[in-house]
């Protein structure tokens, strides 16, 4: 049967786990299912892959806009096929030294040839004279049936940019008057996109250097009056991939990456090959998160490809950081759960075993104050009745009433110490003490008790110890209570020993008997208020619980140490160790 003591502490155990645990492991366990959840469907992955994508949407657009911006800048200041050629040639090296960002321009001459001009400035550099040969060899496709032909294309394109631009106005001003219908509306959201103009190509001004890329945009003149009024200009390679391409790339970075988290890099690519035309600022390589072709015909670079990445990790990695820091902490948390549930449940067990010493000392005290009494007042009573004959026995009971007093006396005095110790009141009167004859004294005084209860008694005291500084009272209840503890616990074998001797820079006291000694594993436990060694035996015999926390705490008062050297069975040994200053001097 389940003992009280055992059934109180399950009680117990249960409690905490309705309360805390049980809660604290749904929690945990929600969590941890809320984790293998986002790691399943890949939400945080995707999540990020459509920001890229989103990012890549708006770089695209950037680059388109701006490029055309500064493609119709120069569209403008075209000249017009009226003049001869030279004239027409001089008049673009003006435009091309006006806007070094564009390395070529070329404009047809009607029924006759295409006039290329490239950077005046730069036509000594060879690989800027060959590149603007490979250039003019590569225009020519553009035979003048070709020409024609885009021409009417990049004509009818402008003309549907001016007839949506018209409808979008008329759109507006009626959203404004509250006039637009909701067919109307539908059928402008239905149209499809105008083609932009001008058309860009993509051109390789090196064979050897694959990551060199050059665009360049064929276009009408706007402000000629002849039929075929073509050109074109290309973008100076060096500028796309030194300036233009990463301030682009870095300014969209910026702009969309302001107050989040992360690293996000771009590059630029050519199509069927991995060398990087351009790059933002901190682009580490490796193999990019998300991609988007810039389409032939409708961005201004075309056969490029964007694309976007984590400096230095990957959405991947970033996920399973994630994972792994959320189940580092959720582990964190269950141990740190563990702990406290294991010290809240080892505080309440120590509690509730302090609870029950403390009844157990207000049982076993009442005994011990009960039994003294009890014989004090019998004893006293017989005197005063006059009843007894022998003329020896009243000389008897007075010497029992004195012992029983005395044991009384010692008994309240550590109740009071214990007392005195717990609130912090103690004190001590260190005085310098013949330590040899206070322990004679001391002994003489309990020296019939221990006979009479048949003990055989060894004395070994040496004479020449120095003098130390104690507290005489103190001191003598120490070895009392040590003496008596010795003479409750020898059932069998009644042999006590007390010795007094130097031993280096220490004297030591020490108490043995032949009792039924104290285990291993409690007798670190021994010197706690309250504790009693788990023994039936023990238990049976009545005692406070106090004797020996107050024979520690008077020791260390005094500056020394008290140990304990036992075997069950066999008996205990007790050592005060009090020091000495150097020299042999009183400490």
């Amino acid at each position: 049967m389940m003992s009280r003591h055992r059934l109180g502490r399950l009680r117990m155990f249960l409690t905490l786990q309705l309360a805390v645990v049980l809660p604290a492991a749904a929690l945990i366990a929600f969590s941890l299912w809320n984790l293998h959840s986002i790691h399943r469907d890949r939400a945080v992955e995707a999540a990020m892959q459509r920001d890229f994508s989103r990012v890549l949407e708006i770089t695209d657009k950037h680059l388109n806009e701006k490029a055309r911006r500064m493609v119709e800048e120069a569209r403008n200041s075209f000249p017009c096929p009226v003049d001869s050629p030279d004239e027409a040639g001089e008049k673009l090296d003006e435009l091309l030294k006006q806007r070094p960002q564009f390395a070529h321009a070329f404009l047809y001459w009607p029924h006759k040839e295409l006039i290329v001009r490239s950077q005046p400035d730069r036509m000594e550099d060879p690989d800027f004279h060959e590149e603007s040969l490979r250039l003019e060899n590569s225009l020519g496709w553009l035979t003048e049936s070709k020409i024609k032909s885009l021409v009417r294309e990049l004509r009818e394109r402008e003309k549907r940019k001016e007839e949506r631009e018209i409808l979008l106005r008329e759109i507006q001003e009626k959203e404004k008057t509250d006039n637009l219908s909701d067919k109307e509306l539908e059928e402008v959201k239905q149209q499809e996109p105008v083609e932009e103009t001008p058309i860009f190509n993509a051109f390789q001004p090196s064979e050897t250097d694959r990551s060199y890329y050059e665009s360049y945009a064929l276009m009408i003149l706007p402000k000629c009056d002849s039929d075929i009024s073509f050109g074109g200009i290309a973008f100076d390679a060096g500028y796309l991939r030194e300036k233009f391409f990463p301030r682009m790339l870095d300014g969209i970075l910026a702009e969309e990456q302001a107050g989040k988290s992360g690293h996000p890099v771009m590059m630029l690519h050519g199509r069927g090959h991995d060398s990087v035309v351009a790059a933002s600022k901190g682009w580490d390589g490796g193999m990019p998160e998300a991609e988007r072709k810039l389409e032939e015909g409708v961005s201004a670079f075309p056969s490029l490809i964007l694309s976007i990445k984590l400096r230095g990790t990957t959405i991947a990695a970033l996920s399973r950081q994630f994972e792994n820091t959320s189940f580092l902490i959720i582990g964190a948390i269950s141990l740190f759960l563990l702990l406290g549930t294991w010290q809240m449940y080892r505080n309440v067990s120590r509690e509730i075993a302090l609870a029950r010493l403390k009844s157990d000392f207000v049982a076993n005290v009442s005994h011990e104050l009960r039994t003294p009494l009890a014989l004090i007042r019998l004893y006293a009573e017989t005197l005063e009745m006059g009843r007894l004959t022998n003329p020896e026995k009243p000389q008897q009971y007075y010497r029992i009433i004195r012992e029983e007093s005395e044991r009384l006396t010692a008994l309240i005095n550590n109740i009071l110490d214990f007392s005195r110790i717990e609130a912090g009141r103690k004190e001590y009167d260190f005085r310098e003490t013949d330590l040899a004859r206070l322990v004679r004294e001391t002994l003489d005084a309990y020296r019939y008790q221990i006979e009479q209860n048949g003990f055989t008694f060894q004395e070994q005291i040496e004479d020449d110890l120095p003098p130390v500084r104690v507290d005489r009272e103190a001191m003598a209840r120490s070895l009392l209570n040590l003496v008596n503890n010795a003479v409750k616990y020898s059932p069998q074998e009644r042999f006590l020993s007390v010795r007094l001797f130097r031993s280096g820079n220490e004297i030591k006291l020490q108490v043995a008997d032949h009792g039924m000694g104290i285990p291993i594993r409690e007798q670190s436990k021994i010197f706690e208020k309250f504790y009693r060694v788990g023994d039936p035996l023990v238990h049976n015999t009545k005692g406070s619980g106090l004797g020996l926390s107050l024979v520690r705490h008077i020791v260390q008062a005094h500056g020394g140490e008290v140990s304990v050297e036992s075997v069950p069975g066999e008996g205990s040994t007790f050592t005060i160790a009090l020091p000495l200053a150097p020299g042999g001097m009183p400490a």
